[in-house]
């Protein structure tokens, strides 16, 4: 198996398939929901881990619904930042995936489609550098998944120490708007 491992040749690709399928098999476990809705009654803890889990396409809703528990006890502001900071862990991992791994598995196979490189010469203009970024950030301050934003913030190249900061920032009021609004909307 670890021979096999070591001459795979797009590792982080097979990985992210793996990864996803185990995704699914766990969220369609009843008693894995059960454990997730459980992390609702651990106060700052269950904020943090729901933060990780509100990152991701396949726990958002779940990572959602913990939040919306815990804003029963916690006030939004404290939910903002704990969470805030669970989320800036989920998003890292992405972000340093698709930046040190995944970028250049991807970038591997388009070199062997686009031999000329036509769509690296477009979005390496000046009018498309800083869009990366600015759509990043706004798909990670919403209330969508962040792998998208992310994705496009670590193909951009964005140095660590700011992504962290902004990703901070930014889903720390994300989610103490998400919390904010559903509290208002509470009859």
């Amino acid at each position: 198996m670890v021979n096999f491992w070591q001459h795979l040749k797009y590792k982080n690709l097979s990985l992210l398939g793996v990864s996803l399928i185990i995704a699914v098999i766990l969220f369609r476990l009843e008693s894995f929901h059960q454990f997730l809705l459980g992390l609702g009654d651990l106060g700052y803890i269950g904020a943090f881990i729901a933060g990780i889990l509100f990152v991701s396409t396949f726990t958002v809703a779940t990572g959602g619904v913990i939040l919306l528990v815990l804003s029963e006890k916690l006030s939004p502001v404290e939910i903002g930042i704990f969470a805030g900071l669970g989320a800036v862990l989920g998003d890292f991992t992405i972000f340093r995936f698709v930046r040190d791994n995944l970028a250049g598995e991807l970038k591997a196979i388009y070199n062997h489609i686009d031999h000329n490189n036509h769509l690296v010469r477009i979005l390496h203009t000046k009018y498309f550098s800083w869009t990366f970024p600015v759509f990043g950030a706004i798909i990670i301050a919403s209330p969508l998944p962040d792998e998208i934003g992310v994705s496009l913030m670590g193909i951009s190249r964005m140095k660590t120490y700011k992504f962290l900061i902004l990703s901070f920032i930014l889903n720390a009021s994300g989610i103490f708007l998400v919390i904010s609004a559903s509290s208002w909307l509470r009859p």
